[in-house]
C-alpha cells in the first residue's frame, strides 16, 4: 500500500480546514443532513485544489444521487489516530448526524503500535456513539515493510471494531487507487483529482446506505 513513505511524512504540511456547514433552511424538515468526513490528509485533500478534495466531490455525488446532505471537511494532514482522538470533541461541536471515520494511514507508516491505534479508534467510536452520530468506519492497510505480523495486527483493527460496535465498514479507503501512478500525486501517497474520483465512485454506495438510516438526532 503506502510503502517507503516515512521520509515523505516529515514533509507533510499541517493544514487545518475550517469545518463549516452550508446555511440550512429554516425548517428542520427541509434541512440537509449533516455528514462529517473525519480523517487525515486523505480526507483533508493534501496537495489538491479545494474543489478536488474528497468531501467536496463526495457531496456533489451524493446530491446528484438525490441526497440532501452537506459534507464537512474534518480532515487534518499528518493526523494519526491519536490526533483524531484529540480533535473529536471539537469536530462534534458542529453536531454532525453522520460521520466517516478515516484514520490509521499515518500510524501504519510510522510503525506505531497497532494496539494504540485500536485503543484510539475505540475512544473515537465511543464518543461518536455517545453523541448519537451514525458512523461508517473506513479501513486502511499496513505497508509491507513492517512485516507480516505487524500487517496482520494492524489490518485486523477495522473489521474487529466494525463488528464490536455494529457499524458499517468500508474496508480500504484507497481501493482501486493505491499503487496506480496515474491516480496518485508524485509522492505516491496521496490521490490526485482522478484518484479522488475513483474513491468517491467506490465508496458512495456505502455512504448512501448510511444516509438511508434515520439520524439519531435532529
Amino acid at each position: 500500500m503506502l510503502v517507503n513513505a516515512l521520509g515523505v511524512l516529515l514533509a507533510l504540511s499541517l493544514w487545518t480546514p475550517d469545518i463549516a456547514w452550508a446555511q440550512a433552511p429554516s425548517t428542520s424538515a427541509q434541512a440537509p443532513r449533516r455528514l462529517l468526513a473525519f480523517g487525515d490528509s486523505l480526507t483533508a485533500g493534501y496537495g489538491l485544489a479545494p474543489e478536488d478534495t474528497f468531501p467536496v466531490k463526495l457531496q456533489a455525488r451524493l446530491r446528484a444521487d438525490g441526497f440532501k446532505v452537506t459534507v464537512a471537511n474534518g480532515g487534518f494532514s499528518g493526523d494519526t489516530t491519536a490526533g483524531g482522538l484529540a480533535r473529536v470533541k471539537w469536530v462534534l461541536a458542529d453536531r454532525p448526524q453522520y460521520a466517516l471515520i478515516e484514520f490509521g494511514a499515518n500510524d501504519a507508516l510510522r510503525g506505531l503500535d497497532p494496539q494504540l491505534a485500536r485503543a484510539n479508534l475505540i475512544k473515537i467510536l465511543d464518543r461518536m456513539k455517545a453523541d448519537g452520530v451514525r458512523a461508517l468506519l473506513i479501513g486502511m492497510h499496513a505497508p509491507a515493510n513492517w512485516g507480516p505480523d505487524y500487517a496482520k495486527a494492524f489490518d485486523a483493527i477495522y473489521p474487529d471494531l466494525a463488528k464490536q460496535y455494529n457499524v458499517p465498514l468500508y474496508p480500504f479507503f484507497l481501493e482501486g487507487v493505491a499503487f496506480n501512478p496515474a491516480l496518485n500525486q508524485p509522492d505516491g501517497l496521496h490521490p490526485n483529482a482522478g484518484g479522488v474520483d475513483v474513491i468517491v465512485a467506490r465508496i458512495a454506495p456505502d455512504v448512501e446506505k448510511l444516509l438511508r438510516t434515520k439520524p439519531a438526532r435532529p
